[in-house]
């Protein structure tokens, strides 16, 4: 039998994300507000949203392995869906 790798659970909490297009990078970029330096940058909306919560497991894993404190959601969350 081969090694198995253990797997951590983490309880994925729903976070603001805020996606905007930079002049600057000639990019989307997308940003967790509530979670420091957790953001991703990407040719398309949609790609940096998706960059951003790949991005947010990590964070959220880290977090967890190095008993941080999970900072809650300040951020109000709203039905709301992104519009390309």
């Amino acid at each position: 039998m081969g090694k198995r790798s253990r797997a951590r659970i983490v309880t994925m909490k729903d976070y603001h994300i805020d996606i905007f297009y930079s002049e600057e990078d000639e990019a989307y970029i997308a940003d967790i507000p509530d979670l420091k330096y957790c953001s991703a940058i990407a040719q398309t909306p949609h790609q940096a949203l998706h960059e951003v919560i790949l991005a947010k497991t990590a964070w959220l894993e880290v977090a967890t392995v190095e008993n941080k404190t999970i900072p809650s959601n300040n951020h109000q969350i709203q039905d709301s869906r992104l519009k390309l």
